[in-house]
């Protein structure tokens, strides 16, 4: 088999779609086997990115009009839901991976969501199989769109967290015991609600990740509210080095996204044995299951007394053993073979 996987939103670094395309690239490349070729549709700055020995197909904004013409390959995957920048000059099967709907649950117009809904639509039209990860966005997908039953198959992301023992010098280092959160600061994630947690204790409160600067103030605003604005740090975005320091060193983890399709930080919190607190919104549910805890509302009480009751239970319990072995279960090995299961199946070898 011919593989080109399409890793074309790479040109947007520190996203969750920039890590799949690493963690997965690599995966199915040394998933390939005997006869089989992965090869990567990839922007300039990444050419030999999976290794010297790969072939690359550079992507070119001009493929946006003058697609991309490609002679010996069996399928395209691509690694979202966006229209492919390929041609072939033979027959060639179409995989999509799409992540999520996440448009469905944040505040969009009816006149957006149509948009969307019908570009997703599109692209599932062109497709030969689609694949998602998590149930929750199989459901969704299920329930919006017309697939006239085409293939839709769950493959579960994977999680390899970088370690580095040695490293103790993070870009904030904080004066207490600290709660943390990772993640693009925008509205979906939520990480306003979380200020009302450090009321009443001495914790620290760190959030990592690109902020945009309207959500940012409103967790500010809401820190302020409590007063607790000294005890509440964003970073911005972190090497991997910070994350890992934060995740070992942290209390807990917290994550109370509105719209998620998977949620990779959760598990990297869980491969440290740390107590995991989620929204019950999307798919976290799916990806925690009973070795998280979870906020049913965000009013600052309930929240609170979530937060008291889980760390008193991880306290008495010592669970901290079975948290790591279900994270454990989410591994880009595993991931890997059930895509080159797919790619079988769509050719039906």
């Amino acid at each position: 088999m011919n593989i080109i996987f399409d890793c074309e939103r790479m040109k947007h670094p520190y996203t969750g779609l920039f890590e799949y395309c690493t963690q997965l690239g690599r995966a199915l490349k040394a998933a390939a086997g005997t006869g089989n070729e992965m090869s990567f549709y990839i922007p300039p700055e990444y050419k030999n990115y999976f290794g010297s020995d790969s072939q690359y197909h550079i992507h070119l904004p001009v493929h946006k009009f003058i697609p991309l013409r490609v002679k010996q390959v069996d399928i395209w995957h691509s690694s979202n839901a966006r229209p492919a920048f390929v041609k072939s000059v033979r027959k060639m099967k179409r995989i999509i991976t799409v992540h999520d709907l996440n448009f469905l649950y944040e505040k969009s117009s009816q006149i957006k969501i149509n948009r969307y809904l019908k570009a997703l639509q599109n692209s599932a039209d062109r497709a030969d199989a689609i694949i998602t990860i998590s149930k929750y966005a199989k459901t969704d997908i299920v329930n919006h769109l017309k697939l006239n039953g085409k293939p839709v198959s769950v493959i579960y992301n994977g999680c390899n967290v970088l370690e580095f023992p040695a490293y103790d010098t993070p870009v904030y280092r904080p004066a207490a015991p600290f709660l943390f959160s990772i993640g693009t600061v925008v509205p979906k994630k939520n990480f306003h609600v979380l200020p009302c947690l450090l009321k009443n204790n001495g914790y620290e409160l760190i959030i990592a990740g690109q902020g945009k600067d309207g959500y940012v103030q409103k967790i500010v605003e809401e820190a302020k509210k409590h007063n607790v604005e000294d005890r509440v740090k964003l970073t911005g975005p972190v090497k991997n080095e910070d994350k890992y320091w934060y995740l070992k060193n942290c209390s807990a983890f917290l994550f109370p996204s509105v719209a998620e399709g998977f949620g990779i930080p959760p598990i990297e919190a869980m491969h440290f044995g740390k107590p995991v607190f989620l929204s019950t919104k999307t798919s976290l549910p799916e990806i925690g299951g009973q070795y998280a805890y979870y906020f049913n509302d965000f009013e600052p009480e309930n929240i609170c007394k979530a937060f008291e009751t889980g760390m008193n239970h991880y306290a008495q319990t010592g669970q901290e053993s079975l948290i790591i072995k279900h994270a454990g279960q989410f591994n880009w090995e595993k991931s890997a073979g059930e895509y080159w299961e797919v790619y079988k199946s769509v050719l039906q070898i």
